[in-house]
């Protein structure tokens, strides 16, 4: 990486946080716009489709599939009858949904005067700009602002970004997410910890954060003991040490809170997810989808899937290539094991990948090196295929998220 690519304008800089904050939204301020305006595309198309089967835009955005369990939780806590038209009709099958959104629903539904459907989009439109900011960050702290400016771009132009416009928890996952790699990048690991912390509350793939920070602490440990003493650089071990313990945390708690809640100690967590069908098989359960999609018939959601899973693993092996920092390397390893190894509703799984970001992080840099009519050519064919498969998705797939 030269000199040049780097965005200098990330290093700290004397005077307030608030200073900071608008200098940094400021440099961000082009990929931002540009994710607004891809994603309120996106919305468009989708109000437009909603209006003309006579559905209404807020609910096909904010009651879909998933979002009624977390409506469900915000509005009557953990364990309430299940509504008659969600599956499975389980007592504890809420229990399988992370508590950070559903509570933050709760809180902001509370303190202003709109119920917890819009409640939910709120926040979940505020995670994905938040999210997108924090791509740019990480994306410009490493290769330059361009590069950090088409990698948000291709966040928001995945074939299945329509989750990120949607009250699902994965853009506030990819929030949490990419400010924690971030302030590991910029050595602020009890930031990162806090972060990992939150994040292991708001997904089961939010354990991916926490892997990261692990494998920074423990790598400079390594390094210090190999070393021996050296002139302290950076922030103090103990700083790591304390990340360390705290980036868990979350995720932990969680699980042994449901084993104390449904009596079985902490095999009661991993007995919830198999009411949902998900365990961790090491990919057999995925290797078996791909073997009924291709001797039968499939919809094209399942064939989609597939593609992304092929995609992401390519994608990964030219991350690697380009030999990332740490954190970003752990991190996604972890949410692409989990996506490939667990088992469960196959088409789901790009969704599962939808937090991943660094997986794009090679083709933004091949974009920002690139010719302009390439750079079109790409990008418009990626939006038409982004906007039209995220409207099939939401509205005529047979299958759901």
């Amino acid at each position: 990486m030269s000199a040049e690519t780097v965005d200098t304008a990330a290093a700290p800089r004397p005077g307030s946080v608030r200073v900071h904050v608008r200098a940094a939204l400021r440099r961000a301020a082009p990929a931002l716009a540009l994710f607004t305006a891809i994603r309120l595309a996106g919305a468009v198309c989708t109000a437009l489709w909603a209006w003309h089967t006579g559905r209404h835009p807020r609910n096909l955005l904010g009651a879909t599939w998933d979002s009624n369990w977390y409506l469900s939780v915000a509005r009557y806590g953990y364990g309430s009858p299940t509504p008659h038209h969600m599956w499975p009709p389980d007592p504890l099958a809420d229990l399988a949904f992370f508590p950070l959104y559903p509570g933050l629903i709760r809180g902001v539904s509370t303190v202003l005067p709109i119920g917890a459907l819009s409640a939910g989009l709120l926040l979940a439109w505020t995670a994905a700009a938040v999210a997108a900011w924090g791509i740019f960050a990480v994306g410009a702290h490493l290769h330059g602002r361009r590069a950090g400016t088409f990698l948000v771009a291709l966040w928001a132009l995945l074939p299945h970004a329509v989750i990120e416009s949607l009250s699902y928890t994965e853009p506030l996952l990819t929030a949490l997410a990419a400010w924690a790699l971030y302030a590991l990048l910029t050595d602020r690991p009890l930031w990162a910890g806090a972060l990992a912390a939150l994040a292991g509350l708001a997904r089961p793939n939010g354990l991916a954060v926490a892997a990261a920070v692990l494998a920074v602490a423990a790598v400079r440990t390594w390094r210090r003991g190999r070393d021996g003493p050296v002139p302290r650089q950076g922030r103090p071990l103990r700083h790591y040490w304390a990340a360390a313990l705290i980036a868990p945390a979350g995720w932990l708690g969680y699980v042994l809170w449901v084993g104390a809640r449904t009596g079985a100690g902490p095999r009661g967590y991993f007995q919830v997810q198999e009411i949902w069908g998900s365990r961790f098989d090491f990919g057999r359960e995925t290797l078996r989808s791909l073997k009924r999609m291709v001797l039968h018939d499939a919809p094209l959601v399942q064939h989609m899937a597939a593609a992304v899973l092929a995609a992401a693993l390519l994608l990964l092996v030219l991350l690697v290539l380009d030999r990332p920092p740490l954190p970003l390397l752990a991190y996604t390893a972890v949410l692409v094991a989990m996506a490939l190894g667990g088992t469960g509703y196959f088409p789901s799984k790009p969704r599962f990948l939808l937090p991943a970001f660094p997986l794009l992080v090679p083709a933004a840099v091949a974009l920002a090196r690139a010719r302009p009519r390439a750079v079109v050519l790409a990008t418009g064919s990626l939006a038409v295929l982004s906007l039209g498969y995220g409207l099939y998705l939401l509205t005529m797939a047979p299958e759901p998220l």
